[in-house]
Protein backbone atom coordinates (compact mmCIF):
# COMPACT_ATOMS: atom_id res chain seq x y z
CA UNK A 1 0.00 0.00 0.00
CA UNK A 2 1.00 3.61 -0.47
CA UNK A 3 2.38 5.74 2.34
CA UNK A 4 2.62 9.38 3.39
CA UNK A 5 5.37 11.63 2.00
CA UNK A 6 7.13 13.30 4.95
CA UNK A 7 9.20 16.50 5.03
CA UNK A 8 12.50 15.89 6.82
CA UNK A 9 11.64 18.11 9.80
CA UNK A 10 8.44 16.16 10.48
CA UNK A 11 9.63 12.59 10.04
CA UNK A 12 7.74 10.31 12.48
CA UNK A 13 9.89 9.14 15.36
CA UNK A 14 11.85 12.39 15.41
CA UNK A 15 9.02 14.69 16.55
CA UNK A 16 7.37 15.18 19.91
CA UNK A 17 4.12 13.52 18.83
CA UNK A 18 2.92 11.23 16.04
CA UNK A 19 -0.51 9.75 15.43
CA UNK A 20 -1.81 7.47 12.71
CA UNK A 21 -5.39 6.52 11.87
CA UNK A 22 -6.68 4.46 8.99
CA UNK A 23 -10.01 3.18 7.77
CA UNK A 24 -10.92 0.87 4.90
CA UNK A 25 -14.54 0.99 3.77
CA UNK A 26 -16.42 -1.03 1.18
CA UNK A 27 -18.85 0.55 -1.25
CA UNK A 28 -17.06 3.89 -1.61
CA UNK A 29 -14.43 5.26 -3.97
CA UNK A 30 -11.65 7.79 -3.55
CA UNK A 31 -13.53 10.08 -5.96
CA UNK A 32 -16.57 10.07 -3.65
CA UNK A 33 -14.55 10.84 -0.53
CA UNK A 34 -12.15 13.38 -2.07
CA UNK A 35 -14.44 16.46 -2.24
CA UNK A 36 -15.37 16.11 1.42
CA UNK A 37 -11.72 16.42 2.41
CA UNK A 38 -10.38 18.69 -0.33
CA UNK A 39 -13.09 21.30 0.35
CA UNK A 40 -12.06 22.42 3.81
CA UNK A 41 -15.21 24.48 4.38
CA UNK A 42 -17.13 21.15 4.50
CA UNK A 43 -15.11 19.73 7.43
CA UNK A 44 -17.35 21.14 10.20
CA UNK A 45 -20.39 19.49 8.60
CA UNK A 46 -19.10 16.01 9.46
CA UNK A 47 -16.28 16.62 11.96
CA UNK A 48 -17.34 18.44 15.13
CA UNK A 49 -13.73 19.19 16.12
CA UNK A 50 -13.20 21.64 13.25
CA UNK A 51 -14.64 25.12 13.00
CA UNK A 52 -14.33 28.52 11.37
CA UNK A 53 -12.51 27.42 8.22
CA UNK A 54 -11.36 30.42 6.19
CA UNK A 55 -9.12 30.86 3.18
CA UNK A 56 -6.56 33.66 2.90
CA UNK A 57 -6.62 35.17 -0.61
CA UNK A 58 -8.09 32.03 -2.20
CA UNK A 59 -11.55 31.66 -3.65
CA UNK A 60 -11.74 27.91 -3.07
CA UNK A 61 -13.66 25.74 -2.63
CA UNK A 62 -10.85 23.18 -2.98
CA UNK A 63 -7.54 23.35 -1.22
CA UNK A 64 -4.61 23.68 -3.62
CA UNK A 65 -0.86 23.46 -3.21
CA UNK A 66 0.41 26.67 -1.59
CA UNK A 67 -2.98 27.88 -0.34
CA UNK A 68 -3.03 29.49 3.12
CA UNK A 69 -6.03 28.88 5.34
CA UNK A 70 -7.25 29.04 8.92
CA UNK A 71 -9.31 26.69 11.07
CA UNK A 72 -9.84 25.81 14.71
CA UNK A 73 -9.30 22.32 16.13
CA UNK A 74 -8.44 20.77 19.50
CA UNK A 75 -8.73 24.25 21.03
CA UNK A 76 -5.99 25.63 18.77
CA UNK A 77 -6.46 28.49 16.27
CA UNK A 78 -4.47 27.02 13.38
CA UNK A 79 -2.88 28.91 10.52
CA UNK A 80 -2.04 26.46 7.76
CA UNK A 81 -0.58 26.11 4.31
CA UNK A 82 -1.43 23.28 1.95
CA UNK A 83 1.92 21.70 1.03
CA UNK A 84 0.68 18.70 -0.99
CA UNK A 85 -2.39 18.39 -3.17
CA UNK A 86 -2.81 15.58 -5.68
CA UNK A 87 -6.33 14.50 -6.62
CA UNK A 88 -6.89 10.73 -6.81
CA UNK A 89 -6.54 9.10 -10.22
CA UNK A 90 -7.18 5.56 -11.42
CA UNK A 91 -3.68 4.42 -10.56
CA UNK A 92 -2.59 7.01 -8.00
CA UNK A 93 -3.88 7.84 -4.52
CA UNK A 94 -5.16 11.27 -3.61
CA UNK A 95 -2.86 13.21 -1.30
CA UNK A 96 -3.50 16.27 0.82
CA UNK A 97 -1.11 17.62 3.43
CA UNK A 98 -0.74 20.87 5.29
CA UNK A 99 1.70 22.48 7.63
CA UNK A 100 -0.21 24.06 10.48
CA UNK A 101 0.97 26.22 13.35
CA UNK A 102 -0.44 27.97 16.42
CA UNK A 103 1.01 29.94 19.32
CA UNK A 104 4.42 31.49 19.93
CA UNK A 105 7.50 30.62 21.97
CA UNK A 106 6.78 27.84 24.48
CA UNK A 107 3.17 27.62 23.31
CA UNK A 108 4.08 27.14 19.65
CA UNK A 109 2.75 23.99 18.00
CA UNK A 110 3.83 23.00 14.48
CA UNK A 111 2.21 20.09 12.69
CA UNK A 112 2.35 18.24 9.41
CA UNK A 113 -1.04 16.63 8.81
CA UNK A 114 -1.21 14.34 5.78
CA UNK A 115 -3.97 12.33 4.13
CA UNK A 116 -3.86 9.53 1.60
CA UNK A 117 -7.03 8.31 -0.13
CA UNK A 118 -6.81 5.34 -2.47
CA UNK A 119 -9.07 2.85 -4.16
CA UNK A 120 -8.49 -0.79 -3.25
CA UNK A 121 -9.65 -3.93 -5.03
CA UNK A 122 -13.21 -5.19 -4.53
CA UNK A 123 -14.81 -1.74 -4.34
CA UNK A 124 -13.05 -0.48 -1.22
CA UNK A 125 -11.43 2.81 -0.32
CA UNK A 126 -8.55 3.29 2.10
CA UNK A 127 -8.11 6.56 3.98
CA UNK A 128 -4.93 7.06 5.96
CA UNK A 129 -4.35 10.17 8.03
CA UNK A 130 -1.15 10.78 9.94
CA UNK A 131 0.14 13.78 11.83
CA UNK A 132 3.46 14.69 13.37
CA UNK A 133 3.80 17.55 15.81
CA UNK A 134 6.61 19.64 17.21
CA UNK A 135 6.69 21.87 20.30
CA UNK A 136 5.78 21.79 23.99
CA UNK A 137 2.03 21.44 23.34
CA UNK A 138 2.86 18.35 21.26
CA UNK A 139 4.70 16.84 24.23
CA UNK A 140 1.61 17.35 26.39
CA UNK A 141 -0.71 15.85 23.75
CA UNK A 142 1.55 12.80 23.40
CA UNK A 143 1.31 12.07 27.15
CA UNK A 144 -2.45 12.61 27.45
CA UNK A 145 -4.61 9.51 27.90
CA UNK A 146 -6.84 8.75 26.24
CA UNK A 147 -4.92 10.26 23.32
CA UNK A 148 -7.01 13.18 22.01
CA UNK A 149 -5.30 13.17 18.63
CA UNK A 150 -5.92 9.50 17.91
CA UNK A 151 -9.52 9.74 19.08
CA UNK A 152 -10.14 13.02 17.28
CA UNK A 153 -8.70 11.81 13.99
CA UNK A 154 -10.75 8.62 14.25
CA UNK A 155 -13.85 10.81 14.64
CA UNK A 156 -12.76 12.69 11.52
CA UNK A 157 -12.38 9.44 9.55
CA UNK A 158 -15.71 8.07 10.78
CA UNK A 159 -17.45 11.34 9.93
CA UNK A 160 -15.82 11.42 6.50
CA UNK A 161 -17.08 7.91 5.69
CA UNK A 162 -20.57 8.68 7.02
CA UNK A 163 -20.77 11.90 4.98
CA UNK A 164 -19.61 10.07 1.82
CA UNK A 165 -22.28 7.40 2.37
CA UNK A 166 -24.97 10.04 2.88
CA UNK A 167 -23.92 11.79 -0.34
CA UNK A 168 -24.50 8.51 -2.25
CA UNK A 169 -28.26 8.74 -1.59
Amino acid sequence: MNEIHWPQDFLPGFTENFVSNEIIAAGLTAAQVWPLLSQAHRWPSYYANSANVRFHEHAGPDLQHGVHFYFETFGFPVQAQCVEYVAPASSEPGRIAWHGWAGDGDTRLDVHHAWLIEDLPFGRVRILTQETQRGKPAETLARTRPNPMINGHQDWLDGLISAARLAQH
